[in-house]
């Protein structure tokens, strides 16, 4: 099986596509479900020898089946945040060594060595439940960088505590805590990124991104919102320097598929349902079609529009029964 060490070295498209067929054709074997699924579909894994054959697995899967192909117990199950009633997806990881290397390896592509960065994380949400994989990213950065901190809803400690910070920070908050923080104290926060991840989690009322983005610019005195988008059944994370555009690290993709043909990809540019190839999910599955809407450009970057509704689900989902 590719090591981890090898995806995060890709350099070029062809690099990409190798590995990913090698990933594909391992899964393609040991992960249970990931078979099934492909035998249901009537493909022949051997008989797939490009990136545009290789079937995606309905994200819903991670919520009823143990997608693993390691070869031990894993070491840490993530869990997703089931906002509401819904049942909490399970991303079963191997080695958290591989974990740490994606995200350290991901944030250093778009920002450099965390250890110049104070990173502060304003998440009371997936800090008050447990088997958050955003927390223990953070965390971990925390840890690395030497500097910044976890807060809850101590608002005026966090502000306090970011001012006499000499350090370059970034403010890593779920969207309805960073707009709590700017519509009760609206802080201008100097040498600092704001970074948005996740949504409201039915805490405040959903607004169209730009819109939410521009009350926040206004109220810490910045100029852009960045923001993350990753998910408890990802290994990676993509970043957004400003205007919802996001851009993937190089053993990552996103494409999109049509919405009415579950199984048709679209080439970049277009919109429909989000896929995902995340070649750092070594242990579980590396190709996932999410419930995300989106956009994907001719340079690779892409857009999250939102997430499909019920009615704009088609088939596909052949093992959910």
């Amino acid at each position: 099986m590719i090591d981890s060490d090898k995806i995060v070295a890709i350099a070029s498209q062809e690099e990409f596509v190798a590995a990913a067929l090698e990933v594909f054709h391992f899964q393609a074997q040991r992960c249970a479900p990931y078979k099934q699924y492909i035998e249901l579909l009537g493909i022949d894994p051997q008989e797939v020898k490009s990136l545009e054959q290789i079937p995606f697995l309905p994200i819903e899967l991670f919520k009823t089946h143990d997608i693993y192909c390691g070869d031990h117990a894993p070491e840490k199950i993530f869990t997703s945040s089931n906002t509401g009633s819904t049942v909490a997806s399970r991303h079963m990881m191997s080695d958290l060594k591989v974990y740490e290397q994606a995200f350290f390896s991901s944030f250093e592509q778009f920002y450099g060595d965390v250890k110049g960065w104070s990173i502060y994380g304003l998440l009371p949400n997936y800090l008050q439940r447990e088997g958050s994989s955003l927390v223990y990213m953070v965390d971990r950065m925390i840890s690395r960088s030497g500097s910044g901190g976890f807060y809850l809803d101590e608002y005026e400690k966090l502000i306090a505590d970011m001012a006499a910070d000499p350090k370059p920070k970034i403010l890593l908050g779920v969207s309805y805590a960073l707009w709590d923080l700017a519509e009760q104290y609206a802080p201008k926060l100097a040498d600092t990124i704001v970074m948005e991840t996740g949504g409201m989690k039915g805490k405040r009322e959903e607004l169209p991104k730009a819109e939410f983005h521009k009350i926040l610019t206004q109220a810490f005195g910045v100029e852009k919102i960045h923001s993350e988008y990753g998910m408890a059944e990802l290994t990676s994370q993509g970043y957004s320097a400003g205007n919802g555009i996001f851009r993937a690290p190089a053993w990552m993709r996103v494409v999109v598929r049509d919405v009415n043909n579950p199984l048709q990809t679209l080439s970049a540019p277009a919109r429909g349902a989000v896929n995902i190839i995340d070649l750092m999910n070594l242990s579980s599955c590396a190709f996932i079609a999410t419930q995300d809407v989106g956009r994907t450009f001719a340079d690779g970057s892409f857009a999250i529009d939102g997430r499909l509704s019920g009615a704009d689900i088609r088939g596909c989902n052949l093992l959910v029964q």
